[in-house]
């Protein structure tokens, strides 16, 4: 099946595939690149999301690719679609903002036991409560203990959406064939060609 890719292979000798394995780990190194320099500069640890639910439509259909970032100024306002993260969570939540609520927490009472507000950062916090669009219920019970949501569980703010394209990782992730075998194809190809 692969013969006359390995006699290609034989052929073209140890230099230059190294060479073809050194291209390949710079594509895989830019990639890479790509993806934090665009998680800086929109500052957000994942600047593309994929919808992994239906509890957005009719505004997101599993498999729309979003694309997020969180200005560190800017407040969310009621309506605002955010991406979030609970701690403890392995993955984001879409869902929009359903409610806001703006706190300035004292030195005095983040070090105070009885008061609610203590276990908020001192300082501004904006807590927020979000809900699907196509769910009957806020989201209250997915934040696993919290009141409300904070700043610092948030990923991004929506800013636009490619729809459908993202099926490619669902598909990937639910066939871990499929994955395999594309890495591997992509790998040989980059093995066996001539330039």
């Amino acid at each position: 099946m692969f013969s006359e890719e390995l006699k290609t292979l034989r052929r073209l000798g140890f230099r230059h595939l190294l060479l073809q394995i050194l291209n390949f780990a710079s594509v895989i190194a830019s990639g890479l690149m790509l993806w934090k320099g665009l998680g800086l500069f929109f500052n957000t640890e994942s600047p593309i999301v994929v919808v992994l639910s239906g509890s957005m439509e009719p505004a997101f259909y599993r498999g729309d690719l979003l694309f997020l970032s969180n200005p560190p100024n800017e407040r969310y306002h009621t309506g605002d679609i955010t991406v979030y993260k609970i701690p403890g969570a392995e993955i984001p939540i879409v869902h929009r903002v359903l409610e806001t609520h703006d706190i300035l927490v004292s030195n005095a009472t983040a070090k105070s036991r009885k008061d609610p507000f203590a276990k908020y950062l001192p300082g501004p916090n904006q807590l927020l409560l979000t809900k699907g669009d196509n769910n009957h219920v806020d989201d209250i019970e997915l934040y696993q203990g919290l009141d409300f949501l904070e700043r610092r569980h948030i990923i991004g703010k929506v800013r636009g959406f490619l729809p459908y394209i993202g099926y490619v990782t669902i598909a990937m992730n639910d066939f871990p064939q499929l994955k395999y075998a594309a890495l591997g194809g992509l790998g040989l190809l980059a093995l066996i060609q001539r330039e």
